[in-house]
């Protein structure tokens, strides 16, 4: 058994994937930066509580990130009271971060990181807060094989499924691939659903026709579910979403990569936050398509 630091126990993935490593047997130790309630059956679990990242350096063996972005994955690794603050001392430290974070930024701190003698893995997360309490995510990492196979028996902890994607960089890269078709997704149902109400159709009916044929999926469903009142059918921020297509539409430009689906993606999320739904989930685009075209789409 490990022993693991954790920053980010208190977020929505965070307190899955920090429930089931303590339940698995490893001595758990977290920062807590907010919502010291969603942490509490943790203490009581027998984890510890760390005052800052570089406590969690300094005691820990592997240090996981589960955070907003890179803003916040580049304070917690190389701020004052940052990991590097504490890892100095050669033990090499596995810092693995599994928050949705941008390449360029990714790269650069793992170079940080080699310099105080830790290893930086990226690691991001696919499903959703639910399977994240169950143990089930799906987990896309970036490594080498060495550090892949020191790894992946912690990370099983909370993964059903663990992908190793490629060397160091993959799995962001991969991640924001993987939410950019999502999000292409989400985006396209709700204009459709719009149009079709506009158009005088039942959009009920285009739902019994895809949930019959190919263009069905898991996110289609969840953004039908608007169309009985359920807007939380997808528990992801739109907020968050719209991050993380920012990143993709960066990775895409730095690559010099046409990016018309994507920068309209991410037009539509930053406009639906412009209209008041970016703390909302993700299935308010519905409601955003209401406000921009007058269709009734949301029982109320």
């Amino acid at each position: 058994m490990a022993s693991i630091g954790f920053i980010g126990a208190s977020g929505l993935m965070g307190h899955g994937m920090a429930k089931n490593l303590l339940a698995k047997g490893h001595a758990l130790r977290f920062t807590v930066h907010r919502n010291r309630e969603r942490v509490a059956d943790l203490l009581g679990a027998g984890a510890l509580e760390a005052a800052t990242p570089a406590a969690l350096a300094s005691k820990c063996e592997i240090v996981f990130l589960c955070v907003t972005g890179s803003p916040q994955v580049e304070a917690a690794i190389g701020g004052a009271d940052g990991l590097l603050a504490g890892a100095k001392d050669g033990r090499g430290l596995a810092i693995v971060d599994c928050s949705t974070s941008e390449p360029d930024s990714t790269a650069k701190l793992r170079a940080a990181c080699a310099a105080a003698g830790a290893t930086l893995v990226d690691a991001p997360l696919a499903r959703t807060p639910v399977e994240a309490e169950l143990g089930k995510l799906n987990v896309m990492v970036g490594a080498d094989d060495a550090t892949f196979a020191r790894i992946e028996p912690v990370l099983r902890a909370f993964a059903e499924n663990v992908f190793h994607v490629g060397g160091p960089g993959a799995g962001h890269t991969i991640k924001l691939l993987n939410n950019f078709i999502a999000q292409a997704i989400c985006t396209a149902t709700a204009e459709a659903f719009a149009v079709g109400a506009r158009a005088g159709i039942d959009p009920k009916k285009l739902v019994e026709l895809v949930s019959a044929g190919a263009v069905n999926s898991g996110l289609f469903q969840a953004m039908a579910k608007t169309l009985n009142g359920d807007l939380a059918g997808l528990k992801f921020e739109l907020d968050n979403a719209r991050k993380d297509i920012r990143y993709y539409t960066h990775l895409a430009e730095g690559l010099a990569v046409p990016c018309i689906v994507g920068e309209a993606v991410h037009q539509s999320l930053v406009l639906a936050s412009a209209l008041g739904h970016g703390r909302k989930f993700v299935p308010s685009l519905v409601e955003a398509q209401e406000q921009l075209t007058g269709a009734k789409l949301v029982p109320r």
